[in-house]
Order: structure tokens, then sequence, then C-alpha cells
């Protein structure tokens, strides 16, 4: 079932007594933006242009918020 200790699961009860036991992950409301189709093919691109070496990258915070900066 690939659970561990403390892991959730679900149970489903069918009209003809089967049961079925599976793992199930429940996500917070407040995070669930992070799962939607969406989001996720974004976090798939960056790591794609990532993997290429593509983005800026800067060595501290203040760097990186001056980028933001008009010119």
């Amino acid at each position: 079932m690939h659970v561990r200790s403390g892991d959730e699961l679900e149970f489903v009860v069918e009209e003809d007594g089967t049961v079925t036991v599976r793992g199930y992950v429940s996500i917070p409301a407040d995070q669930a933006w992070f799962f939607t189709p969406e989001w996720q093919a974004g976090e798939q691109e960056a790591r794609e242009q990532a993997t290429r070496g593509e983005g800026e990258y800067y060595d501290n915070e203040d760097d990186f918020l001056a980028a933001f900066e008009p010119r």
C-alpha cells in the first residue's frame, strides 16, 4: 500500500461489501493552490530552465530586490 506509520488512510465500502483501502494525503485548503495543474506546470518549466542554466542568479536579497526596481 506504500503507507507508513502516521499516514492517512481512505476506506471506501462498495454496495457489494467490497472494501478498498488506500493511502491518502490531505492538503490544507490554504496550500491547495500549489497543487493545481497550472502551478505545477510553472514549477516544471522553472525546473527545466534551471537545468539549462537559464534565469537570473543573485548573490544576496538586496540584489534580487533591486532587479524589480524601474531602471
